[in-house]
């Protein structure tokens, strides 16, 4: 049994399936939430994209929520999706698309928007004439993906399809959860999930800054550090292998017991 005491902060049916996994290790683990997920409603906007699909000579769908929410719009429109390459930036997302019965690359290596853009299927996706790519994601995110695909000479068109919120928790809510549990660990899936967690913490903040803090990428930890993290583990992915492997790497914490 490991001497772990982590809180995890995805989505509640993401926290739910993370936990179960880390039990099955002898991980302990407590979720409070810090993403609530609202799919955007449908537009002409969105019709249109889905409709023009086929003129995309790569999607790259960057989270599950984009691509639960992209393969119902799909659904409506295309008996039988154009054949395309399409890309995620992690295994999990990469498994939903897979199972509708796409071809799905993403990186082994790294879940994130770096790692993608040397994958070498989607350079050679992009490498035809008047290249075209679809990007499906959340109302806001990060632009690194389009800026370098523009660089290359890549027309890129976004399909917002939600929008990411904090749930509203009362002030002392995560000090609160830390200490009634007895967490040692800290666990953030992407950048906004961090921002988030700073945040809630509020006037907290520099006491839970010195607990480790289990980061999906270098990104991400560059921004926690620079908040003031003392113990940032990078877990150069999202996926709850990742993170198993990085509390591997890690001194475990001495018994509460």
């Amino acid at each position: 049994m490991s001497n772990w005491r982590l809180l995890l902060t995805r989505p509640t049916d993401e926290c739910e399936a993370l936990a179960q996994t880390l039990a099955e290790s002898g991980v302990y683990s407590a979720s409070l939430p810090l993403l609530d997920i609202h799919p955007l409603p449908a537009t002409a906007q969105h019709q249109s994209v889905i409709y023009g699909l086929h003129q995309y000579c790569a999607v790259i769908v960057v989270s599950k929520p984009a691509a639960r929410l992209g393969l119902a719009m799909l659904d409506e429109v295309w008996p039988q999706p154009p054949i395309q390459k399409w890309f995620t930036v992690g295994a999990a997302t990469a498994k939903i698309l897979d199972n509708y019965g796409l071809s799905v690359n993403f990186p082994e290596q790294g879940d994130d928007s770096e790692a993608l853009l040397d994958l070498p299927q989607l350079q050679e996706a992009i490498a035809g004439h008047d290249p075209k790519v679809l990007i499906m994601r959340g109302e806001d995110g990060r632009e690194l993906l389009a800026e370098r695909l523009r660089e290359q000479g890549v027309t890129v068109d976004y399909l917002p399809l939600y929008s990411r919120s904090l749930p509203q928790y009362p002030p002392s809510t995560l000090p609160d959860r830390v200490q009634a549990e007895r967490l040692n660990g800290l666990v953030v899936s992407s950048g906004q999930g961090f921002q988030h967690l700073r945040e809630l913490a509020g006037d907290f903040w520099p006491q839970l800054a010195q607990l480790p803090l289990f980061v999906p990428s270098p990104r991400v930890a560059e921004s926690a550090r620079a908040e003031g993290a003392q113990n940032v583990v990078d877990c150069r992915g999202a996926s709850a292998a990742a993170l198993l492997a990085a509390l591997g790497e890690q001194p475990e914490p001495a018994s509460q017991a």
